[in-house]
């Protein structure tokens, strides 16, 4: 298993996500996939989206942009929803092919886990498959999304015990 430092560029396949993470740049300076595929990360999408399109954004946190999406009760949580979708996914699959991962990819943390759902009907594996030539391999791979609450613990007790 390898853990990806998630501090590679950002890169856009559209131009609207073009507009997202110029502001972000902006912002930032240099734009790094963690600046979008984290909790942090969906609030930047999220005032990203309310900048370009010069709208107010209300929602404060990821929670509440993630609830608000789900719920359908706001369009821009909703967009920034399926952009982190989408991002996570071209991103995921970068990740893939440049691990050669044919046993598949798994995506933890805070957000996932809460939009499994979501994110099956979202961009998310379009993306990881999108990558030209190379579609029909990545179509081999599986995505895993880990949902288990203590996963971190259980791995690292894994660690220690193999080395008792």
């Amino acid at each position: 298993m390898i853990w990806i430092k998630t501090h590679a560029t950002l890169t856009a396949t559209c131009d609207r996500e073009d507009r997202i993470i110029q502001h972000l740049r902006q912002r930032f300076g240099h734009v790094s996939a963690e600046r979008a595929l984290s909790g942090p990360g969906l609030e930047n999408i999220y005032r990203a989206i309310g900048a370009v399109d010069k709208v107010a954004t209300a929602l404060q946190n990821a929670t509440q942009i993630t609830k608000s999406a789900l719920r359908g009760e706001c369009n821009i949580a909703a967009e920034a929803l399926n952009v982190f979708c989408a991002f996570l996914g071209s991103f995921a699959g970068d990740v893939a092919l440049t691990f050669d991962a044919r046993g598949g990819v798994y995506i933890a943390g805070g957000i996932s886990p809460r939009i499994v759902d979501f994110m099956r009907r979202s961009q998310f594996r379009d993306r990881f498959e999108g990558k030209g030539r190379f579609q029909q391999y990545l179509k081999s791979i599986p995505v895993h999304v880990i949902t288990h609450p203590a996963a971190a613990f259980i791995g690292l007790k894994s660690l220690l015990s193999a080395r008792l």
